[in-house]
């Protein structure tokens, strides 16, 4: 086949290809006419569950090639269109130094973790923005969520086994760092080793923060969670696309405020 995407509205051959291989996988779309309408729309989005696909009801690259009409299920990115000037539009009250200086590591960390369509760089610019707005990695400072009144700091994340912590020091080696504040011995643990140059975090905490270290752990993390990430977006959904990555509500303005600018900035 050779379109790279096909979605309702669309006609001719590809989509007669696309509605017998629905039919082969046996997802009747109807009428096997070169039509793309409701039936073929239906028959996509429940072949797309039935994969564990986003089921948006449009054949592009990862159904086709699920559906083996497709050599590669890479989708497109607009990386190239994503600039310091566009960034710095979503991040209107940010150095623009501190864009041109990490903005390029996260791009390439984006890249390299298969999670560089245009959701995706939305959702990690948007992330960005709500938890460091500088721009920059940076570690937690303390505060009344994290540090008891009469408390060490950090005193009340060291016996946290929801984040694997082993009572004191852990609360503060393993405080949020990077771009998205990663927490725990868990964590700091599993993401480490995950790293395409793995990187013991749990002996090196702080190398958390590093700019090229925080931006593919950003980029993992949201790779581990982008079927539900983009099922909230198409939702329309930005509060729970947040908490299924800050587990709450906290900078929500600034990430709805960024996702909304992206939207008409980032290309198609």
């Amino acid at each position: 086949m050779d379109a790279q995407s096909l979605q309702q509205g669309d006609s001719g051959n590809n989509v007669k290809q696309l509605q017998l291989a629905l039919l082969q996988y046996g997802f009747n779309p109807g009428m096997i006419d070169g039509e793309y309408g409701q039936g073929t729309v239906a028959a996509i989005i429940a072949f797309q569950r039935s994969e564990g696909l986003l089921p948006d009801g449009v054949a592009g690259p990862r159904t086709l090639f699920a559906l083996q009409l497709a050599e590669s299920n890479a989708l497109p990115s607009p990386i190239t269109g994503v600039t310091v000037e566009a960034v710095s539009r979503m991040f209107p009250a940010t150095p623009i130094c501190n864009i041109k200086a990490n903005l390029p590591p996260l791009l390439s960390a984006l890249l390299s973790n298969r999670v560089a369509d245009k959701p995706m760089i939305l959702m990690a610019l948007a992330t960005v923005r709500a938890e460091v707005e500088c721009f920059e990695p940076v570690s937690e400072g303390q505060s009344r969520y994290n540090t008891s009144p009469a408390g060490h700091p950090f005193d009340l994340y060291d016996n946290r086994r929801d984040l694997g912590n082993k009572g004191a020091p852990d609360g503060e080696t393993f405080k949020g760092r990077g771009f998205i504040q990663l927490t725990g011995r868990n964590n700091y643990a599993a993401y480490g080793r995950r790293l395409t140059v793995p990187v013991d975090l749990v002996a090196n905490p702080e190398r958390a923060s590093d700019t090229t270290v925080a931006a593919n752990l950003l980029a993992l993390f949201l790779a581990d969670k982008e079927l539900d990430i983009k099922n909230a977006l198409l939702a329309g959904d930005t509060r729970l696309a947040r908490r299924l990555v800050n587990g709450g509500s906290h900078g929500l303005d600034r990430f709805e405020d960024a996702y909304r600018r992206g939207l008409a900035l980032i290309p198609n």
